[in-house]
């Protein structure tokens, strides 16, 4: 897929939060422009954005030239045992997975808990009482390329900090209301005009950074700047807080738009049409 240099003018970076409730202090929207101007965080309409406010933002952008990453996982693994959820209700594909999941959780703000936890310890792992953790442990293509291995956590892992599971099904949700009035790659392919969501994995923008494995968080001004510089991005605006949420979203951003042309972003070789239709890709494994 060629995509010209010009096809996106703007640059959007969305750290997400599956957390429950209705505000989350958890999410951050970075945004920049073609050139060198660093990323700026876009102020929420109230004291946090909603996961509902997000998705409200985005639509009302769509008609523009912005290509915009959501710090989630689009779908859940498929390939490997055929099925999202085996001995669950069928879906035959990922849109079928984000409509399932929305009609069966009643969490405010598109969460998705309820949904994990009707399912704890047949698909979900929440803890010791579940049994082995590495019976829960199944990976997408895309994640088994991204490190030449497993990574340690999957969609299916219900604890921990980063709390994949409850913002990845959060994140569907969000996903089917988007469905259909905003491409959303790899399930869509990039229209000719208008904004393309795409799935980021923000330790990716990090290591192209410099960032070592590892360590690649960012908490103060300096950190963050000479990351920027190696992305050709100018300096930040001082932040108020330097948080991983914020520095994470603002240097996505700024890589979002140095690769936003490189086919074999694009057009990775892992990339099959059931894989595109199934569980999806993260922008940047290549």
């Amino acid at each position: 897929m060629t995509i010209a240099p010009d096809r996106f003018t703007g640059f959007v970076a969305i750290d997400w939060s599956g957390a429950h409730g209705t505000a989350h202090d958890g999410i951050r929207v970075a945004m920049c422009t073609i050139g060198h101007a660093a990323p700026v965080i876009v102020a929420p309409p109230g004291r946090a954005w909603s996961r509902e406010g997000v998705a409200d933002w985005v639509l009302e952008h769509a008609a523009e030239p912005l290509l915009i990453g959501f710090d989630f996982s689009f779908s859940a693994p498929f390939v490997t045992r055929g099925a999202h959820l085996p001995g669950d209700r069928v879906t035959q594909d990922a849109r079928e997975l984000w409509t399932y999941v929305d009609e069966s959780a009643d969490d405010p703000d598109l969460g998705a808990r309820s949904f994990l936890e009707a399912r704890r310890g047949t698909h979900f792992y929440f803890g010791a009482a579940d049994g082995r953790k590495a019976d829960f442990l199944h990976w997408r293509a895309c994640e088994i390329a991204a490190d030449g291995g497993r990574k340690p956590s999957t969609v299916y892992d219900a604890i921990g900090a980063s709390q994949v599971a409850k913002a990845s099904f959060a994140g569907m949700r969000m996903l089917r209301r988007l469905d259909g009035r905003i491409a959303i790659w790899p399930f869509d392919r990039v229209p000719a005009t208008g904004a393309t969501v795409v799935e980021i994995y923000t330790s990716i923008a990090a290591r192209a950074a410099g960032r070592p494995r590892g360590r690649s968080k960012m908490r103060n001004a300096e950190a963050l700047d000479d990351a920027l510089v190696a992305l050709d991005s100018d300096r930040h605006a001082p932040l108020a807080r330097y948080d991983d949420h914020s520095t994470d979203a603002i240097l996505t951003a700024a890589w979002l738009r140095g690769v936003r042309d490189r086919a074999d972003l694009w057009d990775p070789p892992g990339l099959s049409p059931r894989i595109a239709r199934t569980e999806g890709w993260t922008f940047g494994v290549a």
